[in-house]
């Protein structure tokens, strides 16, 4: 019992930064397990922003052209909503991959 002792009091100030590092690193809400984990999230969430993003814009443009421009809506029409003109065929071709 007397060597345990003697050893924590010979490197108790290496003891200490061992156990204040574990306790940084890997236990509570700020440790830099959970700040990586947030990290990841933030970036996932940027992407996803990024994403959404890019579709606005091209709605936005969509929904302009079709204000000023009486054809873009026939075109939408034929394009998202397979119509057609009376004397026309539509074909849908399918990519494999999706």
């Amino acid at each position: 019992m007397n060597h345990i002792k003697n050893f924590i009091v010979k490197f108790k100030y290496v003891i200490t930064l061992i156990v204040f590092g574990i306790l940084i690193g890997f236990v509570g809400e700020h440790s830099l397990v959970e700040r990586h984990k947030q990290r990841q999230e933030i970036n996932e969430l940027q992407n996803e922003i990024d994403k959404y993003n890019t579709k606005f814009e091209k709605d936005k443009e969509l929904l302009l052209r079709l204000k000023n421009n009486p054809e873009a809506i026939k075109d939408v029409a034929r394009e998202k909503y397979f119509m057609k003109k009376e004397n026309e065929d539509i074909f849908i071709i399918e990519d494999e991959k999706q």
